[in-house]
């Protein structure tokens, strides 16, 4: 229990009196004043019912909304506080009454938010009485899940295309005929039949249907080289969004998704699967990267017995040495399966390449991002002459980028 600015209010009222009142008055009014404000604080002792609203699962950067209500009618004034870990954020954190507030996750994974606490004043406003609540509440907290699904939704309408292309439907031609119909203005001349044109005298054009049931299978390195900041992301934040978007999509067109994850050892294998997009984000949402160097061919020898997928790798291409394991083990993969290998961008390192030089130290900085940029387009080199596609995006658009290959591969029948 604690006064409150009322009771201090009040007792220097009480010493300015002693000034023109008797001793033993003020002595009294003092008592009196201490009395009442011990009676209005036990008044308030009740612990309250907090009741405490916000998602079970979040995603990371999206705000949710959380709100928070105490029930103790005796009091005459409450103010509410949720304490946050410095990987959540709760903005504002304190109000009088009810608590409404935004909680962001800065970072994905497992998290605790502690139990409310409040002050809360008696009837009089002279005492109050502090409580907490000791129910705590777990939080997942999953990839940044709206990106994700806009690329899905994207794709089923229809608006997810190369810059600069004209689609021809969601998924371009497809492989599989379907049925012949008549020719429409934007129709690509490929699709003609020209023996059905020749037989009904008017131009006939052939129905592709794209390929389901392919199996896509995002293998993630989750090493110390993805451990590298992205601004307030790491490299493996970046892979794992892409991972789930490239997910998500397939459950939208219908193929089988599954998802690796390894270090030295294997620490996540999740084999394809139908409608599998969901069971990758959980399998994915809490991975971390650790300390130690990756072993790529185990990891590829450990999938390398599934049937013809498109593999899509998510590393760190840093320079000629580090990657020289990867290199090596690119051949286990691309003997059987299409191969993508994505990257994120560093967009410091281009900034310092871009940027006019203003001091002696922005030289040596561009000298030094000019080597970097060489020597990942020197892996990205070696990558290709050993079977492998790769693909650099920004850590905004890697997954966006990741979506549009994985797309062009299905079809153009390369899984």
């Amino acid at each position: 229990m604690s006064p409150t600015p009322r009771a201090a209010l009040a007792l220097v009222g009480l010493a300015l009196a002693a000034l023109v009142v008797p001793l033993w008055l003020v002595a009294l009014a003092t008592v009196a004043l201490a009395g009442a404000t011990i009676a209005d604080a036990r008044a308030v002792r009740r612990a309250p019912a907090f009741d405490r609203r916000l998602p079970a699962i979040l995603s990371r950067g999206v705000s949710a909304p959380l709100r928070i209500v105490a029930d103790l009618p005796e009091a005459s004034r409450r103010r509410l506080r949720q304490a946050a870990p410095p990987d959540l954020c709760v903005e504002p954190a304190e109000a009088d009454g009810e608590l409404d507030a935004a909680l962001v996750a800065r970072r994905r994974g497992r998290h605790t938010l502690p139990g409310v606490a409040g002050r809360f004043e008696g009837p009089l406003g002279l005492g109050a009485w502090h409580h907490r609540s000791a129910r705590e509440a777990q939080l997942l907290v999953y990839p940044d899940m709206p990106a994700a699904r806009r690329l899905s939704m994207a794709v089923r309408h229809g608006r997810f295309r190369d810059p600069g292309r004209l689609t021809r439907g969601p998924l371009g031609f497809g492989t599989e005929f379907e049925s012949i119909r008549e020719y429409l203005p934007d129709d690509d001349i490929r699709q003609v039949n020209w023996r059905a044109t020749a037989r009904v005298g008017r131009p006939m054009s052939n129905q592709y249907r794209v390929e389901q049931d392919r199996d896509v299978v995002c293998v993630i390195d989750a090493g110390r080289l993805m451990a590298a900041p992205l601004g307030d992301l790491t490299r493996l934040d970046a892979a794992i969004d892409a991972a789930v978007a490239v997910a998500l999509v397939a459950d939208e067109v219908g193929d089988r998704c599954g998802a690796v994850a390894f270090d030295a050892q294997v620490r996540v294998l999740l084999r394809p699967r139908r409608s599998g997009g969901q069971v990758v984000v959980r399998g994915l949402f809490d991975l971390e990267p650790t300390s130690i160097d990756s072993d790529y061919e185990l990891a590829f020898r450990t999938i390398d017995n599934a049937k013809r997928s498109l593999m899509m790798v998510f590393v760190d291409l840093l320079e000629d040495a580090a990657a020289k394991p990867l290199i090596e083990a690119v051949p286990v993969l691309a003997r059987r399966h299409h191969v993508v290998v994505a990257s994120s961008a560093d967009a410091e390192l281009e900034a310092f390449v871009r940027t006019p030089p203003e001091r002696e130290s922005d030289v040596y900085a561009a000298a030094v991002a000019l080597d970097v940029l060489g020597a990942r387009q020197r892996v990205a080199r070696q990558l290709r002459s050993v079977g492998a596609d790769v693909l650099e995006a920004p850590p905004g658009k890697l997954a966006g980028a990741c979506v549009r290959s994985y797309l062009r591969a299905k079809a153009r029948a390369r899984l």
